[in-house]
């Protein structure tokens, strides 16, 4: 084989270059602790490390929602706590103000703190979150989600969304509740109302109070309080017999139930019938009636339509401002007061129990949020854990390696030294 002094030079300096990138690269991988300096040193390592990194951001884009999540449903659990302290203070009040030997300014004095509490709840409602959102308006944001009318009253000016975050690839949490459903949407014990004929019975003392739905598993249970309502037709021995009414209002002729109130004057009888609760008082003379329907339309607006006096659903707040409203006004009767106080005390333990399954439910995705961000950080370490095995350098290969590639450099240097100094004339000496 001919060999040319070019060729020579040539395959020395290849094999010096050779050497050197060898090393350097080891030594490149020592500095840096990593074994994987591009994508050509281990393609399907490469590949993989790339894979990681990016669950790696999607979990930390995770965690952020995951923290905003949990503030977002802190804040709200803090507020809703405010409200049931609220609401139990409320309901301590309406106690009080049902004893019957207070003094118009005596409840005069309740309807003030009542004031004072109904503009409590509205402020606690109507919060807003750091980013200046309101927390119970739903997808409204922006949009203040109670406001008093001009008559008291109160209305709803959300949706009834709820605001979503992902937390995990399959699992989105509500971060929010619409004020709708926690605070409006409560069941009102006092959509009946009652009326008493006492006919040609002119000695008759009797009286009826307003009829509550004090049990909702019988009211709507089987059989049910009917849809139209009752007659109730007294006898002079103090027994009553209790009829369905018609959709026209017409009494059916059959018995759905009966009683016997104590004829002592002085004592109130209660009548419980399919979950409706009402209270007489006074002695029937005989052929009294009474009739318990649905409170529905009280009458027409300047508009000519109808209003509503009361629906199944009534407002926390609307449930206080009845109460002090009763309270306030001189011209309301013990028996008045008895009933609204009947009927904000019902309403007020419906309220308190939708705040407390809110509140529940706030616990439940605290509890959702907490274990997902353990099984996050499970994730995030076992990744970091198989990043590490593919592009972490194993020092002690390494160091080995590069002393023997030293070596390597070392003798291809001086060999090359050598073979570079022999010529054709060195041979003929």
């Amino acid at each position: 084989m001919r060999i040319s002094t070019l060729q020579a030079f040539n395959n020395g300096v290849a094999g010096l270059q050779r050497n050197y990138a060898n090393a350097t690269r080891t030594q490149e991988q020592i500095s840096t602790g990593n074994r994987i300096l591009t994508p050509a040193d281990d393609p399907v390592a490469s590949v993989r490390l790339l894979q990681l990194d990016q669950q790696q951001n999607v979990l930390s884009q995770y965690n952020s929602n995951l923290t905003a999540a949990k503030n977002s449903l802190t804040q709200e659990e803090v507020t809703l706590n405010s409200v049931n302290t609220v609401l139990q203070r409320v309901r301590e009040l309406a106690v009080q103000a049902g004893n019957g030997g207070l003094s118009a300014e005596d409840r005069k004095s309740i309807a003030a703190e009542l004031t004072e509490r109904e503009d409590e709840l509205l402020s606690l409602m109507n919060t807003r979150n750091a980013r200046g959102e309101y927390l119970f308006s739903g997808f409204q944001g922006k949009t203040q989600p109670f406001v008093r009318s001009g008559d008291g009253s109160y209305s709803y000016q959300g949706d009834e969304g709820q605001r979503k975050l992902q937390i995990a690839s399959s699992l989105n949490i509500p971060i929010s509740d619409n004020g709708k459903s926690i605070f409006q949407n409560i069941t009102n014990a006092g959509r009946l109302q009652s009326s008493l004929s006492i006919g040609a019975a002119t000695d008759s003392t009797l009286k009826v109070s307003a009829p509550l739905v004090s049990d909702e598993v019988a009211f709507a249970g089987d059989p049910a309080f009917p849809p139209y309502g009752i007659d109730i037709s007294f006898g002079s021995d103090g027994s009553y017999t209790i009829r369905a009414l018609n959709q026209d209002g017409s009494v059916n002729p059959a018995e759905i139930g009966d009683g016997l109130m104590d004829k002592e004057a002085s004592r109130s009888d209660t009548l419980v019938f399919r979950g409706m609760t009402m209270t007489l008082d006074g002695i029937p003379s005989g052929g009294e009636s009474a009739t318990v329907i649905p409170r529905t339309v009280s009458g027409v607006d300047a508009n000519g339509d109808p209003t509503v006096a009361a629906t199944n659903r009534q407002g926390i707040l609307d449930t206080v401002a009845n109460l002090r409203s009763a309270l306030e006004n001189p011209a309301t009767s013990n028996g008045g007061v008895r009933d609204a106080v009947a009927v904000a005390l019902t309403n007020l333990d419906h309220g308190m129990i939708s705040v407390d399954g809110a509140r529940g439910n706030i616990g439940a995705r605290l509890n959702v949020i907490e274990t997902t961000q353990t099984d996050n950080e499970d994730v995030a370490l076992v990744n970091k854990s198989v990043q590490a095995e593919l592009r972490e350098l194993d020092y002690a290969e390494a160091l080995s390696r590069l002393s023997f590639q030293t070596v390597i450099l070392e003798a291809t240097q001086q060999s090359y030294v050598k073979i570079s100094g022999l010529n054709l004339f060195n041979a003929m000496r």
